[in-house]
């Protein structure tokens, strides 16, 4: 039997019984930043929370026994890169670190011993890997890291450059957008914005942004409008299956966390 509920929804007696049945625990982590011209401050809130929602449906469909609590999300993560811009809110790393250990604090308090940490914004993706491994050691926490624009995206939906560099506010973003919140999108701004991870790949530098060897970048040093990628090649087809990709693979993720054998780690 599939058992979802919001966490915040709950009495505390009835998240007790819950915890009893050894449940996960779901955490979005996002953020409030700016997406340029065209996209709102909240783009990686709805996106995050938007996959949520599809995972949950397609976990509802597939009807696996499973428990799965949904926390609040952490909508202000860490977004130092994009604090020249208007708009953006801003945890210190060391803050935002704390605030998702004092949420799984929270969590193991309450007797539940499986979280995953659903991340939609790529500044958090250091902040997630040390909280959780302090949620392990302080608390015997089992801790999954979930980013979404880690998962493979369907063969064909976006071309190999804009994947590669389309980092923030191009055709992904701005695609999932149409698709979760079309209103939300301003779409006589919408443009093409080339990274400088483009023009130096294009050159022949093996030195970028990301990779296996990346440089510290601020929103600006990709380009001057804090964007990258082309948000002009976007479309809600496309977000659609973007959306319903990425939420397959949520919804695996879940279900194997639910069925690892803690007892292995100790636990």
């Amino acid at each position: 039997m599939t058992r979802i509920e919001p966490w915040s929804a709950l009495t505390g007696p009835e998240l007790a019984t819950i915890a009893a049945r050894d449940p996960v625990a779901l955490l979005p982590v996002a953020a409030i930043e700016q997406h340029g011209p065209h996209l709102p401050l909240a783009t990686d809130v709805t996106i995050g929370e938007g996959i949520v929602t599809a995972a949950i449906e397609q976990l509802e469909r597939n009807a696996e026994p499973l428990d799965l609590l949904i926390l609040p999300t952490l909508a202000v993560g860490a977004s130092l890169e994009h604090t020249s811009f208007a708009g953006t809110l801003s945890l210190p790393a060391e803050q935002a670190i704390a605030q998702i250990r004092a949420v799984g604090a929270g969590v193991a308090a309450a007797g539940v011993r499986r979280l995953v940490l659903f991340n939609s914004h790529g500044g958090n993706k250091a902040v997630l890997d040390l909280a959780a491994l302090q949620l392990r050691a302080e608390c015997g926490l089992f801790v999954v890291k979930a980013s979404y624009f880690r998962f493979t995206p369907p063969p064909g939906a976006l071309a190999a450059d804009e994947l590669a560099h389309g980092l923030h506010g191009g055709a992904l973003e701005t695609s999932m957008m149409l698709h979760l919140a079309p209103d939300a999108v301003r779409r006589e701004a919408l443009a093409d914005h080339p990274s400088l991870g483009a023009k130096r790949a294009r050159a022949g530098a093996k030195l970028g942004p990301e990779g296996d060897a990346g440089f510290a970048w601020m929103a600006e040093d990709l380009h001057p409008a804090g964007v990258t990628g082309n948000a002009a090649a976007a479309d809600a087809g496309t977000g659609a299956c973007l959306v319903e990709t990425f939420a397959g693979r949520l919804a695996e993720i879940v279900t194997e966390a639910a069925g690892f054998d803690i007892a292995a780690l100790g636990m």
